[in-house]
């Protein structure tokens, strides 16, 4: 079915069509649309699950979480202050390993206050055991939550999608919404472990001792690396469903590059329009679109990147003392790579501002022009 909705009531579409037990979420702009779909359909006694009104997103986690181990399907959402308010909670869900599924909807951190799109929210919880993808438009956004429940119960890992402020969140565009059939077809009832029952009480989260420790923490990494397996088998299954399917990265127009712009969600749109009219230019120019961030698909990329010489990361996000995060990320991943690869960071679209095609082509010129890379980012302005 075709309908012309914005990315937030796409995330809820695929939320109500993956039959989610449990919602529980605190409103949070600009996130709140999600919220205020999901509760009319309860409303109506269209969406099939219940949802939890709680006082804050700590809270909100909690529920989801404590609801999971219950063996719930589960789903929340959040942005930026939101999502920092879980933290201790993200930690929670995924040592429990927990398959809750949350849409992120990237916003500015304070202080300052803003209310624009920037992935430094996210991006900050790198580190707290969750599978992370990120979205390039409103569709993606939709299949991607779809995907997500089937990759989480999976593998017992919480899998956060991400999607960008105002970009994605608000921004109207022409989508398919599957049937209803057709999503039961590929996401089976859910069945995880249950670990709570109020007709068996137990105890859970038990104090444990250093070994124990790290071999809980060996076990969850495990599992990561895992997931990238299961994140390619679920895309190839649902492009068999569905007839669309985005890959771990998506590489484009790489046969004679000589420099590789490397982006994220919705950068990405432009990137691949900008593309195309430098390549009438006569710039010799690929692109890479990095879809999931954790696991890192370290081999996807050198696969794609090692015969290349020069690439431009660009990064709506920053790790304030370093650089963008992905540039980080990859720099690392290539370490190894037999092609010793001059890689750039370029830092555009912080805080929300605009990345125009006149914009991408300026980093392509410089980083044409570049002898050497710098060690810290170069940021791009209006």
């Amino acid at each position: 079915m075709k309908k012309f909705i914005s990315g937030n009531h796409a995330v809820a579409e695929a939320v109500r069509l993956c039959r989610t037990q449990i919602v529980a979420a605190y409103p949070i702009t600009p996130q709140t649309p999600i919220y205020e779909k999901l509760s009319d359909w309860e409303a109506n006694d269209e969406l099939g699950g219940i949802m939890m009104r709680v006082e804050s997103e700590h809270s909100a986690m909690a529920a989801c979480l404590s609801a999971s181990l219950t063996g719930a399907r589960t789903f929340t959402a959040t942005s930026s202050q939101g999502l920092a308010l879980m933290h201790e909670m993200l930690h929670f869900a995924s040592g429990c390993r927990a398959p809750v599924v949350m849409a992120n909807v990237n916003r500015t951190l304070a202080a300052p206050w803003a209310f624009w799109s920037d992935q430094t929210d996210s991006l900050s919880q790198r580190d707290t055991g969750w599978i992370q993808i990120y979205c390039e438009d409103n569709q993606e956004a939709l299949d991607s939550v779809i995907q997500a429940f089937r990759i989480a119960e999976k593998v017992l890992l919480p899998c956060m999608v991400v999607l960008e402020a105002h970009y994605i969140s608000h921004f109207m565009e022409p989508m398919d919404v599957p049937d209803q059939a057709l999503v039961d077809r590929f996401l089976p009832p859910v069945n995880i472990p249950r670990r709570f029952d109020v007709d068996n009480p137990g105890f859970a989260l038990a104090v444990v001792s250093q070994k124990q420790y790290r071999d809980f923490q060996r076990l969850s990494q495990e599992a990561m690396e895992l997931s990238l397996e299961v994140i390619e088998d679920v895309d190839n299954e649902f492009a068999r469903t569905f007839g669309r399917g985005y890959g771990l990265v998506e590489a484009v127009d790489m046969e004679d590059a000589d420099l590789v712009l490397v982006t994220t969600a919705t950068i990405t749109s432009t990137a691949r329009a900008t593309l195309a009219l430098l390549r009438e230019k006569g710039y010799k120019i690929g692109l890479v679109k990095i879809r999931v961030f954790r696991p890192f698909p370290t081999q996807a990329l050198r696969e794609i990147l090692d015969g290349v010489p020069k690439i431009a990361v660009i990064d709506r996000n920053i790790s304030l003392g370093r650089e963008g995060i992905f540039c980080s990320e990859l720099k690392a991943a290539l370490t190894h790579s037999p092609v010793r690869h001059q890689i750039q960071g370029y830092l555009a679209g912080i805080g929300g501002t605009d990345v125009d095609p006149e914009l991408i082509e300026r980093i392509v010129e410089d980083a044409l022009e570049r002898g050497e890379a710098t060690d810290g980012p170069i940021w791009m302005t209006e």
